[in-house]
Protein backbone atom coordinates (compact mmCIF):
# COMPACT_ATOMS: atom_id res chain seq x y z
CA UNK A 1 0.00 0.00 0.00
CA UNK A 2 1.34 3.45 -0.95
CA UNK A 3 2.24 5.95 1.74
CA UNK A 4 -0.39 8.73 1.61
CA UNK A 5 2.19 11.25 2.78
CA UNK A 6 4.37 10.51 -0.25
CA UNK A 7 1.69 12.02 -2.54
CA UNK A 8 1.23 15.36 -0.77
CA UNK A 9 2.67 17.19 -3.76
CA UNK A 10 0.23 15.49 -6.16
CA UNK A 11 -2.77 17.49 -7.40
CA UNK A 12 -5.40 16.89 -10.07
CA UNK A 13 -4.70 19.50 -12.78
CA UNK A 14 -7.37 19.00 -15.43
CA UNK A 15 -9.74 16.67 -17.24
CA UNK A 16 -9.63 16.72 -21.06
CA UNK A 17 -12.73 16.48 -23.26
CA UNK A 18 -12.62 16.40 -27.07
CA UNK A 19 -15.16 18.79 -28.57
CA UNK A 20 -16.39 19.25 -32.16
CA UNK A 21 -17.52 22.88 -31.99
CA UNK A 22 -15.25 24.85 -29.67
CA UNK A 23 -17.41 28.00 -29.74
CA UNK A 24 -20.53 26.04 -28.71
CA UNK A 25 -18.60 24.27 -25.95
CA UNK A 26 -17.05 27.50 -24.66
CA UNK A 27 -20.51 29.10 -24.58
CA UNK A 28 -21.91 26.12 -22.66
CA UNK A 29 -19.16 25.96 -20.04
CA UNK A 30 -18.65 29.74 -19.61
CA UNK A 31 -21.97 31.48 -20.20
CA UNK A 32 -24.34 28.70 -19.18
CA UNK A 33 -22.34 27.01 -16.40
CA UNK A 34 -20.47 30.12 -15.24
CA UNK A 35 -16.90 28.93 -15.71
CA UNK A 36 -14.11 31.28 -16.72
CA UNK A 37 -11.98 30.84 -19.83
CA UNK A 38 -8.47 30.62 -18.39
CA UNK A 39 -6.52 30.37 -21.62
CA UNK A 40 -6.87 29.30 -25.22
CA UNK A 41 -4.16 28.44 -27.73
CA UNK A 42 -4.08 27.28 -31.34
CA UNK A 43 -1.51 24.71 -32.45
CA UNK A 44 -1.46 25.13 -36.28
CA UNK A 45 1.14 22.42 -36.95
CA UNK A 46 -0.94 19.89 -35.00
CA UNK A 47 -4.25 21.34 -36.25
CA UNK A 48 -5.87 21.62 -32.84
CA UNK A 49 -6.86 24.21 -30.24
CA UNK A 50 -6.78 23.87 -26.45
CA UNK A 51 -9.06 25.91 -24.21
CA UNK A 52 -8.99 25.65 -20.42
CA UNK A 53 -12.11 26.55 -18.40
CA UNK A 54 -12.93 26.35 -14.70
CA UNK A 55 -14.20 28.04 -11.57
CA UNK A 56 -10.88 28.75 -9.89
CA UNK A 57 -7.31 29.48 -10.87
CA UNK A 58 -5.28 26.69 -12.43
CA UNK A 59 -2.58 27.11 -9.79
CA UNK A 60 -4.96 25.84 -7.11
CA UNK A 61 -8.03 24.26 -8.76
CA UNK A 62 -8.66 21.49 -11.27
CA UNK A 63 -10.02 22.71 -14.62
CA UNK A 64 -11.41 21.26 -17.85
CA UNK A 65 -9.28 21.16 -21.00
CA UNK A 66 -11.46 21.40 -24.11
CA UNK A 67 -9.54 19.98 -27.09
CA UNK A 68 -10.78 20.90 -30.55
CA UNK A 69 -9.20 18.89 -33.38
CA UNK A 70 -9.65 20.96 -36.53
CA UNK A 71 -11.73 19.38 -39.26
CA UNK A 72 -13.51 16.93 -36.95
CA UNK A 73 -16.86 16.63 -38.73
CA UNK A 74 -18.29 13.49 -37.10
CA UNK A 75 -19.34 13.31 -33.46
CA UNK A 76 -16.86 11.63 -31.15
CA UNK A 77 -17.74 8.22 -29.79
CA UNK A 78 -17.96 8.86 -26.07
CA UNK A 79 -17.25 5.26 -25.14
CA UNK A 80 -18.60 3.25 -22.25
CA UNK A 81 -15.85 4.09 -19.76
CA UNK A 82 -16.61 7.77 -19.23
CA UNK A 83 -19.30 8.54 -16.67
CA UNK A 84 -19.79 12.24 -16.00
CA UNK A 85 -18.38 15.45 -14.57
CA UNK A 86 -20.03 16.77 -11.39
CA UNK A 87 -20.67 20.44 -10.63
CA UNK A 88 -22.10 21.83 -7.40
CA UNK A 89 -24.80 24.49 -7.87
CA UNK A 90 -26.69 26.57 -5.28
CA UNK A 91 -30.17 26.35 -6.93
CA UNK A 92 -30.54 23.22 -9.05
CA UNK A 93 -34.14 23.91 -10.09
CA UNK A 94 -33.38 27.46 -11.22
CA UNK A 95 -30.19 26.33 -12.95
CA UNK A 96 -32.01 23.59 -14.87
CA UNK A 97 -34.84 25.98 -15.78
CA UNK A 98 -32.31 28.43 -17.23
CA UNK A 99 -30.40 25.67 -19.07
CA UNK A 100 -33.64 24.26 -20.53
CA UNK A 101 -34.58 27.76 -21.80
CA UNK A 102 -31.24 27.74 -23.66
CA UNK A 103 -32.08 24.40 -25.31
CA UNK A 104 -29.77 22.27 -23.15
CA UNK A 105 -30.83 18.61 -22.97
CA UNK A 106 -31.73 17.52 -19.42
CA UNK A 107 -32.08 13.71 -19.54
CA UNK A 108 -32.52 13.51 -15.74
CA UNK A 109 -34.47 16.48 -14.36
CA UNK A 110 -33.70 17.70 -10.85
CA UNK A 111 -34.92 15.60 -7.97
CA UNK A 112 -33.70 13.64 -4.98
CA UNK A 113 -31.35 10.71 -5.47
CA UNK A 114 -33.10 7.31 -5.46
CA UNK A 115 -31.72 6.40 -2.05
CA UNK A 116 -32.25 9.80 -0.44
CA UNK A 117 -29.72 12.51 0.11
CA UNK A 118 -28.72 15.11 -2.44
CA UNK A 119 -30.88 16.70 -5.11
CA UNK A 120 -29.25 16.02 -8.49
CA UNK A 121 -29.84 16.41 -12.22
CA UNK A 122 -27.98 15.39 -15.36
CA UNK A 123 -27.52 17.65 -18.38
CA UNK A 124 -25.76 17.08 -21.70
CA UNK A 125 -23.02 19.37 -22.99
CA UNK A 126 -22.96 20.14 -26.76
CA UNK A 127 -21.00 16.93 -27.47
CA UNK A 128 -23.21 14.70 -25.32
CA UNK A 129 -20.92 14.49 -22.28
CA UNK A 130 -22.97 14.01 -19.11
CA UNK A 131 -22.72 16.73 -16.48
CA UNK A 132 -24.16 15.92 -13.06
CA UNK A 133 -25.47 18.94 -11.19
CA UNK A 134 -25.60 18.54 -7.40
CA UNK A 135 -27.43 21.10 -5.29
CA UNK A 136 -25.13 22.49 -2.58
CA UNK A 137 -26.41 24.93 0.00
Amino acid sequence: MADANANKEFRLLHTMLRVRDLDKSLDFYTRLLGMKLMRKKDFPTGEFTLAFVGYGEEESDAVIELTHNWGQEEPYELGSGFGHLAIGVPDIYGTCEQLASEGVSIPRPPGPMKHGGSVIAFVDDPDGYKIELIERS
